[in-house]
């Protein structure tokens, strides 16, 4: 049964990318691994690692200021593609607890809120404002999921839509 959301504290990486999807997220040769607690190693690992297994310099989640962000703020389509269950359960196990982006691939959106990722979708506007506040490596986000806002560590505060079903799920941490 996944951890009940109530409000979710924490420093956001912006995702510079559109249409992400699960085989971006979690490549098809780790699907065959079976322990949840051991694909967060493997997220992005096409972006983020050589064919050698050598680390690629760049990648967001890898840089200093980024290593503990817990709340991604990506493009639109987040998600898309196969129903692999494996994508939601790396960015988890990677420390990911909260998704921001304009759209959602829907069986990733289903899938994420029965294992207790939060995914918010807001208007694209709205997203590319908060990457580029992230940017810095400084923007940290209050999510609180009962009042449906995110609060901005620069005070600004964002109204978000959720499902109530999906919410009520959430909220009492049900698969």
């Amino acid at each position: 049964m996944p951890e009940p959301i109530r409000v979710i504290h924490g420093k956001a990486a912006p995702l510079e990318a559109d249409d992400v999807d699960t085989d971006q997220i979690i490549p098809a040769e780790f699907l065959k691994i079976i322990a949840k607690k051991e694909l967060g190693q493997y997220l992005f690992y096409r972006w983020r690692y050589n064919e050698d297994g050598s680390k690629k310099p760049g990648f967001i989640l890898d840089e200093p200021e980024f290593r503990d962000a817990s709340i991604l703020i990506a493009g639109k389509n987040f998600g898309i593609g196969s129903s692999r269950e494996n994508a939601v359960w790396a960015l988890m196990d990677f420390g990911i607890k909260s998704i921001i982006a304009s759209s959602f691939g829907d069986i990733f959106y289903v899938n994420a809120s029965k294992n207790g990722l939060l995914c918010i979708r807001l208007p694209q506007e709205k997203v590319r404002n908060l990457r580029e506040l992230a940017r810095g490596g400084r923007l940290y986000l209050t999510i609180n999921l009962s009042e449906q806002t995110i609060t901005t560590s620069t005070g600004e505060s964002i109204r978000f839509e959720i499902e109530q079903h999906i919410k009520e799920r959430l909220v009492k941490g049900l698969d």
